[in-house]
């Protein structure tokens, strides 16, 4: 977000608050934000509050500076344009392309990518009219933040609360990211599996899901329709993209192979079970017993299979390797009809977590890239610039 220029609109909602603390986390992150308000929004939020927290002159009006002709100006400086909280009433306007204020105004003059964040009663929010004049905006390509299900100010429950400011801010990087990626269908495999033997005991590894967590979450802000097949894990996935939760590696190959398959880009991060348990015990096994001896049986290789199914998908796979990292990485690249596959050194548990790791890509018979060291989300976009060039070719 370091100094991108972001318009940001606030309109008459009660959830107008909540876009002062959005004004104030942009601007930490190094954001500049110009905010434009209209008269019903200052019923809410006074215009010194966002002031103070942007640093920069609040605009309520057309006739504000009018030699400078704000409404052109302001999305002629802007790189995107968010509107949070979007009304019945302004969506409204801007679906019919009315322009009486200086937000809408400007808003129609704007050749900027535009976010709406919709909040409003549940049923304003489900009227026809309503979702007939978003229907409108998004064929007219403006990006809609749906609202959340959850208590709204009149005391009722229903979908019409403010998105999240996670998901506020993952929509503005959407917009200014470039759109690489967009219309392609990506399929990310990511966490453990857990391979139970009682009711309350499993098999697993240290494995987080952070790796394929970042990829959904870069892939996402370039434009890709993303699914995420997600086992088992205390992190939270991106909201933006489709998430399937699974557990053991039987679910995880069904999911893969039901989403997977077709996909124009497959990642698998995954770190499945190889065994699992032959026999479950109905019952949790005593805790007396001297001894537990457990018989494992081979999992399903899901990776291989996607290799037999992929057709025209680019098939990514990931070795995690304690010894003889890129030859052992090699032989699985081309046993599995991988297209490419990404190794890491795990010994010692290196490589699993939100802590950094080290990355390298192999392709073809001897090609390599090494992605260097970072955190997760920094390999991640790495790692995506690096397939989006060997798609490319």
């Amino acid at each position: 977000m370091k100094g991108r220029r972001i318009l940001l609109g606030v309109t008459g909602g009660i959830a107008a608050y909540k876009t002062a603390a959005l004004a104030s986390t942009l601007v930490q992150r190094g954001a500049v934000v110009d905010v434009v308000m209209t008269a019903e929004a200052e019923r809410f939020v006074g215009a010194l509050t966002f002031a103070s927290l942007t640093g920069r002159p609040v605009y309520t009006s057309l006739w504000d500076a009018p030699e400078e002709i704000p409404h052109i100006r302001l999305v002629r400086e802007a790189e995107v344009a968010m509107v949070v909280p979007a009304t019945a009433h302004a969506i409204a306007k801007l679906a019919l392309g009315l322009a009486d204020d200086l937000l809408s105004t400007a808003l129609l003059a704007a050749r900027i990518p535009i976010v709406l964040a919709p909040a409003m009663n549940a049923a304003m929010y489900e009227n026809p009219a309503t979702q007939a004049h978003l229907a409108t905006l998004r064929e007219r390509g403006y990006a809609i933040v749906e609202p959340e299900e959850g208590y709204l100010a009149e005391g009722e429950h229903g979908v019409g609360r403010l998105a999240s400011e996670e998901r506020l801010i993952a929509a503005l990087e959407r917009s200014l990211a470039p759109q690489t990626l967009a219309g392609v269908r990506v399929a990310i495999t990511a966490g453990p599996t857990r391979e139970a033997f009682d009711p309350v005991r499993f098999v697993s590894n240290a494995a987080t899901g952070a790796t394929g967590i970042a990829l959904a979450r870069e892939a996402a802000r370039r434009g890709a329709d993303v699914t995420l097949i997600l086992g088992p894990t205390l992190l939270a996935p991106p909201a933006e993209v489709r998430v399937l939760r699974v557990t053991s590696a039987r679910e995880m190959r069904d999911a893969a192979l039901a989403h997977a398959v077709g996909a124009d880009l497959t990642i698998a991060t995954a770190a499945v079970a190889d065994w699992r348990p032959a026999e479950f015990a109905a019952e949790k096994r005593a805790k007396g017993e001297a001894e537990l001896d457990l018989r494992f049986e081979a999992n399903p290789d899901i990776l291989a299979e996607l290799g037999a199914r992929k057709g025209k998908s680019f098939l990514v796979g990931f070795a995690a390797q304690t010894h003889d990292h890129e030859a052992r990485a090699r032989e699985k690249l081309r046993r599995k009809h991988l297209d490419a596959i990404v190794v890491n050194d795990v010994g010692g548990e290196r490589g699993f977590g939100i802590g950094e790791n080290a990355l390298v890509l192999l392709w073809g018979e001897r090609e390599r890239k090494d992605l260097g060291k970072g955190g997760k989300a920094l390999l991640a976009a790495r790692l995506l610039d690096a397939l989006e060039e060997l798609r490319g070719r």
